[in-house]
This record gives structure tokens, C-alpha cells and sequence, in this order.
């Protein structure tokens, strides 16, 4: 097994304005590829987005992104894929919300954006690959397949929200930073060695298409206030919401019920239930995880023919758990080895075999260790 072939190619360097994109790009024209550089603008009205750093839509980010192209001597374009991220990734998220799921928008927006929408414009004009800053490594198996494996440092490892990527995908990525074991502090100090302005940018967080980084308030606006109640697990009303959309399961804080619990212990978000607008809280244990039902499989190579035992991760930056998983019908059946906590339906459950990317599905149903299925 070898690390992707290095030969010349075609490659669109996908460019954020951000450090880790740059480098990439940087990397890409020094191993001796044809690069050109390609920003994705992705809001319609980017000037309504935030500003500074925080996120990946403003066009600073566009003006630092064709800055640095300049400097890595690349020709440079922007792209407007603001329709196709509007459907597929912002209204995707609103409608998980809606139907009482947490989904991960950064997950969805490498499967319909960067590595469809985008791949499939890069092929179609000749382009051999799609160069992308993601801290994840794209290996050739001696028969010629693709797998997607975890970074060599593990503290930046990208692999999980790429857990949507299947072969054909693979065959056509390029992850320059996926070998580099080095702090982020060094990657920072390349980009000033290579007279990259991001170099001293600071990364990106939350949610892109979230100007002011208030989830439940960019909620409110698409869906409106809805008052609910507040449950105990018997189903004695505690409090109100304005809202079911602006919770998630395993959530402790912003509950706002005044009457504590009998045994002073916190309470937790346990279930959120669209149909009633009723949002149900209980104990952390009530929280625990035995097994779960996942949709929608994706797999990085050949699906699994049975039972396995493999590692899994429930969240971009969750820690590997033990679990048996099976695909059953179109679905994904996982058991886990020790229960685990604050699973919620919408999250990715993306496999693991050693540090190979087995494939990634989205949870649709629990079983809790006291409570049934959720």
C-alpha cells in the first residue's frame, strides 16, 4: 500500500482564503502539478456574512484566497456554487432541524459540494484531481483501488466529515497535508516561508452560512417561534421552549427550567419530539447508547458483505469507540462493545479499520441502555 502517486496532474486546488488551503495548493505546484486555484463562492450575498475569520463565505476570504494564488504563481477563479450550497447543504440543515435531527453541514458540504458538484465540474473540464487543505491521506492499494485513511497526526485528522466519499471520489482527491506530522504553528510558519498572507489567519469555526454564529437564532428566522413544553421522562412539564428546532440530544445547557431535579443532579436533552413540539429531559445515564440504526450508507471502497468489528466515531472531533456493525437491507445496524452517550439522530457514524476509512451513514434510531429505542 503507497501513498497516492505522485505523477503530474491537472489539479483544481479548492481555496478557502484559509491557511490550510493555501499550503495545499502551495504543495501541489511544488511536487510539479498543473494547479490552478478555484474559490467556491457559496452565498448569494456574501456581504451579509460574517467578517474577520470565523468562517469560509465572505469575500475577504475570496481576496485572500486570489492573493495567495498569486503568490503560489497559479492562475486563479471563483466559482458560484451558491445555488447548489443553498439546496444541498443550508437547506438540508434547516430541514434536519425541523424534523428534530442534528446534522453536520461540513460533512454535507464535501459530498454535495467539494466532491460532487465541484469534482464533477473539475472532470468534465479536464481536471485529473481536486486538491483540498483536509488533514486526511488517500493511499493505493496494490490492485489499483483507493482508500481513505486517517492523517499521520491525529490531533488534526479530517478523515470523519470525508467518511461520505466512496472510491470514485477518492480515485480523483488530493490531500497534501495528510502525511505532514507538524503543529498547526508549523503549517502557519511554511505558509510565512512561502510569503503567504494567511499565514497569521486564524481558523475557521462554527457553521459558515451562520453570519453571527447563533444556530438557534438563524433557526427562529427560517422556521419561526413555536412554543412547546418541557418533560420530565414521566412527562410532567417542566418549562416552555420557542422552539423544539433549538435543542439537540445530550444538551445540558440553555434548558431553562427552574425546578431542579429531585436528586440535584444536571438534566439532559434526552429526546426532542417535532410532531409535539416537546422537548424531553432526564438524568446523563438516561443518555447511554447500546446499539443504533444508521441510513444512507457511503462506503470508502467495497461494501462490507457481513458483520465486522470495527472502531467508530460519532462526531468531528468525538474520540474511536469499539462497535460490531452490519450492513442489513440498505441499512447500517451497529452494536456497541460499552454504552455510549449523547448519540443523536442526523450525526454521521463513520467506521474504522485501523486507520482505514471503512465507509460513514447517518444515525436514524437508537437503542438507550433504560430506555428503548429513540
Amino acid at each position: 500500500m503507497t501513498e497516492t502517486p505522485q505523477r503530474p496532474l491537472r489539479v483544481l486546488a479548492a481555496m478557502s482564503g484559509g491557511v490550510d488551503s493555501a499550503v495545499a495548493a502551495a504543495r501541489a505546484a511544488e511536487a510539479g502539478h498543473d494547479v490552478t486555484g478555484v474559490h467556491l463562492a457559496l452565498s448569494a450575498n456574501p456581504q451579509s456574512f460574517r467578517t474577520g475569520a470565523r468562517g469560509c463565505c465572505t469575500i475577504e476570504d475570496s481576496r485572500d484566497a486570489r492573493r495567495a494564488a498569486d503568490v503560489i504563481g497559479i492562475p486563479f477563479y471563483v466559482w458560484d456554487l451558491a445555488d447548489r450550497f443553498r439546496e444541498d447543504v443550508v437547506e438540508d440543515f434547516v430541514a434536519e432541524y425541523e424534523a428534530g435531527r442534528t446534522p453536520n453541514p461540513c460533512l454535507r458540504c464535501n459530498e454535495k459540494i467539494k466532491f460532487a458538484a465541484l469534482l464533477d465540474k473539475a472532470l468534465a473540464l479536464g481536471f485529473d484531481a481536486v486538491c483540498t487543505g483536509h488533514y486526511a491521506k488517500v493511499v493505493v492499494t496494490e490492485d489499483g483501488s483507493r482508500e481513505l485513511h486517517r492523517a499521520s497526526d491525529m490531533a488534526k485528522d479530517q478523515s470523519y466529515v470525508l467518511g461520505v466519499l466512496d472510491e470514485r471520489q477518492l480515485a480523483h482527491a488530493l490531500f497534501p497535508l495528510g502525511d505532514t506530522v507538524t503543529t498547526k504553528d508549523e503549517i502557519r510558519a511554511e505558509a510565512e516561508r512561502r510569503g503567504l498572507a494567511v499565514a497569521k489567519k486564524p481558523d475557521s469555526h462554527d457553521i459558515c452560512f451562520i453570519a453571527d454564529g447563533d444556530t438557534q437564532g438563524f433557526l427562529a428566522r427560517r422556521l419561526g417561534r413555536a412554543e412547546g413544553d418541557i418533560v420530565d421522562e414521566s412527562g410532567a412539564r417542566l418549562g416552555t421552549h420557542e422552539g423544539a428546532y433549538g435543542f439537540t440530544i445530550g444538551q445540558r445547557k440553555g434548558l431553562r427550567i427552574g425546578t431542579p431535579a429531585p436528586d440535584g443532579k444536571p438534566r439532559y436533552v434526552l429526546d426532542i419530539s417535532p410532531v409535539d413540539n416537546t422537548v424531553t429531559v432526564g438524568p446523563a445515564e438516561a443518555l447511554d447508547v447500546t446499539a443504533l440504526t444508521a441510513i444512507r450508507p457511503r462506503w470508502c471502497g467495497a461494501a462490507p458483505t457481513g458483520p465486522a468489528a470495527y472502531t467508530a466515531q460519532l462526531r468531528a472531533h468525538g474520540g474511536e469507540t469499539e462497535v460490531r456493525a452490519e450492513p442489513v437491507d440498505g441499512e447500517l445496524r451497529v452494536t456497541f462493545t460499552e454504552p455510549v452517550r449523547g448519540v443523536a439522530p442526523g450525526q454521521a457514524i463513520v467506521l474504522y479499520d485501523g486507520t482505514r476509512v471503512v465507509g460513514s451513514a447517518t444515525i436514524a434510531s437508537t437503542v438507550r441502555a433504560t430506555a428503548g429505542v429513540a
